[in-house]
């Protein structure tokens, strides 16, 4: 159910592809129905049938699971409670992921729409008292006004700790009507077809999902596309106002070098302007790089943190064609 083949089974875990170690441990932590099973981004790297399968799985799991994760229809799947760390505390709420996203946010309005009117209500006794304190006759109702604002529950709503990336893709010139024709493409590894005959046009405004049970077929496709790799048969050609950005499902082979993310986005610059360290920060920035974050060494990120960089450098390029592995 996991996609691990009967051949691998007896195979010594350090002669197994990493994508696969991810799937066998995640095998072995599912194994002998633990009381509590505790999951740090189980669907990474898994496809969208190991996806499925593990969602129903963890459904109609009878024991206690706590996960961390990004996939919002994961979480909506599998999910009856959340606890959202956030404002300095943690707040539980009874319910998926959907159903904790609208109340959270029902709950922060409201309690900004209470604040306003409590903050309009002070304004106007503060008024009344520094028109009228010094009025002998209406100094009671004065005092009165000062104990009505002490009363006056103003609670301080403290700043998400949330920071959320700014993704503009701009585009240094606009596109024409025809963006990408493809002819009877095919590919194949050691006498297996990944994928054959691939027929396509694209025009302006397209946008396209190329799907396969087999990640390599995608992969193998949009490096053909990008000229990286060579097709055994077919041909394709780009639309001639056409710029493309591509950001591949590996990019271990970006970050090798010791250097810091300024230096290493500098790698992609064309001009002297985008070689300026402001103009650098500034798509650094966008994808939650600031200050010092940003001089940190591009061979230390996490998987997150590489992909956030090489948005970074798609934002930079200024495409007017998107390809996403």
């Amino acid at each position: 159910n996991l996609g691990i083949i009967e051949e691998m089974h007896y195979k010594l875990m350090k002669d197994v592809d990493p994508k696969l170690k991810v799937r066998i441990l995640l095998a072995k932590s599912l194994f002998g129905d633990p009381d509590v099973l505790i999951m740090d981004e189980p669907t990474n790297d898994l496809d969208y049938h190991t996806i499925s399968w593990l969602e129903n799985y963890l459904a109609n799991f009878d024991n206690c699971i706590i996960v961390v994760s990004h996939d919002r229809h994961f979480l909506d799947s599998v999910c009856t409670h959340i606890s959202d760390i956030d404002f300095g505390k943690i707040n539980n709420y009874s319910g998926n992921y959907t159903f904790w996203y609208e109340s959270s946010q029902l709950a922060l309005r409201q309690r900004m729409q209470q604040n306003k009117k409590a903050e309009e209500k002070k304004k106007e006794l503060e008024q009344f008292i520094a028109r009228f304190s010094a009025n002998v006759a209406k100094s009671k109702q004065a005092t009165s006004r000062k104990k009505m604002i002490e009363k006056l529950n103003i609670e301080e709503i403290k700043p998400s700790s949330r920071r959320y990336p700014a993704i503009i893709f701009e585009r240094e010139r606009q596109a024409g009507d025809q963006i990408l024709n493809i002819e009877n493409l095919s590919k194949s590894i050691q006498g297996e077809a990944l994928f054959s005959g691939i027929n396509l046009n694209l025009t302006k405004g397209d946008k396209v999902l190329f799907y396969s049970k087999d990640s390599r077929a995608t992969t193998f496709f949009y490096e053909i596309l990008n000229g990286n790799i060579n097709s055994d048969s077919g041909k394709f050609d780009w639309g001639i106002t056409t710029s493309q950005s591509y950001l591949p499902l590996e990019n271990s082979d970006f970050f090798d070098d010791n250097i810091n993310l300024v230096d290493w986005l500098r790698k992609w610059a064309k001009t002297e302007e985008e070689k300026e360290e402001v103009y650098l920060r500034g798509f650094l920035g966008k994808m939650i790089f600031s200050g010092e974050e940003a001089l940190k060494k591009c061979n230390v990120l996490s998987g997150g943190e590489k992909v956030r960089c090489m948005i970074s450098r798609m934002m930079m390029k200024k495409a007017n064609v998107l390809m996403l592995d």
